[in-house]
């Protein structure tokens, strides 16, 4: 067979031949030892199936991306999760991995476009539905993305974040080679690029750099984690070009590619690395200080207690420096609380070996 000839496969009915136990018992051993692996042209045709149209393609991004931002700025996670369904992503990402195995140049050219287009068109989409949303007042005026948890879990991005875009590039292309529903998968692709892409744009709209940085930081990670993990899932399970004098080629250019992606990831790696120490110290330096606090109320032995403890962090490189700790006190009436303020910094700095402001809220409890 050559580029000019062309097979037609269909499922069979049924089969008629005497013969028909022994070779279902043949060829259920041979599928056994090769798994439920699909072959290399079938696998070719689903990718091409998954590729829509460009402008069915945009027109779905933006709709996913619009949803995405709504449920963002309603604190809705399960309008987050509708967007993910409908959006168009699992095509683009696999089809430039099963390109680059497959030595299909035009396949893998076409897949990173579309991922490319897929990512600027839902950050537009974002930017432009969230800033309409801002200059007309249809969400609250004063509105703070950052005290909206679905939101702020995408400012400070982690190394689970590798986690969860490596383990959807790897079900993504193995739902592509054993024939398992691709939709499903397609939502998993989704969770990782449709809402941090879609923080992005609440991020410019509102101008909060942080969040432009950090969502942009997710979406990057992600895009290049899945196509990585697609990448070398296929090349494991032995998907190579047709003819076998164009294998030394895929194999240079799977190597490359490859390489590209691990040194890009590696580098952001070092930013997700920081953001997971800086959560680490703050969640622990925050600890450290509620208990210095709780301590010192307790040994001035005049009915105090600890109500509420603020910490607020600033600088521009992680690990962030503590700069201010408003603390809220409980104490009965009539107790005196004079010097309270300059006790609590005393032990408070003292504790973290830094130098701090603490600011000290009294409020009057009584108990019947």
């Amino acid at each position: 067979m050559d580029e000019s000839t062309y097979t037609v496969i269909v499922a069979a009915e049924t089969v008629i031949s005497r013969r028909f136990e022994a070779l279902e018992e043949e060829y259920g051993r041979e599928s056994e030892r090769g798994g439920d692996r699909i072959s290399r042209e079938e696998l070719q045709a689903k990718a091409d199936d998954l590729a829509s149209g460009v402008g069915t393609y945009v027109l779905m991004t933006v709709i996913s991306a619009v949803i995405a931002t709504a449920g963002l700025l309603l604190d809705s996670p399960a309008t987050v999760v509708g967007s993910m369904v409908i959006a168009p992503l699992i095509g683009p990402a696999m089809s430039a991995a099963i390109g680059t195995v497959v030595d299909d140049e035009d396949m893998f050219r076409r897949g990173v476009r579309m991922q490319v287009l897929g990512v600027v068109v839902a950050v537009a989409a974002a930017t432009l539905f969230a800033f309409v949303l801002r200059t007309f007042a249809l969400v609250p005026p004063g509105l703070n993305p950052l005290e909206l948890a679905e939101v702020s879990e995408r400012l400070a991005p982690n190394v689970l974040v590798l986690v969860v875009a490596i383990g959807a590039g790897i079900a993504g292309i193995v739902s592509l080679m054993t024939g398992v529903s691709a939709t499903l998968v397609g939502v998993m692709i989704a969770v990782a690029l449709i809402p941090p892409a879609a923080a992005v744009g609440i991020g410019i709209a509102f101008r909060i750099p942080r969040l432009v940085v950090g969502a942009g930081v997710i979406v990057a990670v992600n895009v290049l984690s899945i196509n990585l993990s697609a990448l070398v899932m296929l090349w494991y399970e032995g998907y190579r070009p047709q003819r076998w004098f164009r294998e030394d080629d895929a194999r240079a250019a799977f190597v490359k590619r490859a390489a590209i992606l691990v040194a890009a990831i590696a580098v952001l790696s070092v930013f997700l690395g920081g953001v997971t120490y800086d959560s680490y110290v703050a969640s622990t330096t925050e600890s450290d200080i509620r208990t210095a606090a709780s301590d010192e109320l307790a040994a001035m032995d005049a009915g105090m207690e600890l109500i509420e403890l603020e910490v607020e962090r600033g600088g521009s490189v992680p690990p962030l420096d503590t700069e201010r700790v408003v603390v809220t006190v409980g104490a009965p009436p009539g107790v005196g609380v004079g010097g309270i303020a300059e006790a609590l910094d005393r032990r408070i700095e003292a504790t973290i070996g830094e130098d701090v402001r603490v600011e000290v809220r009294l409020v009057t409890i009584e108990r019947a």
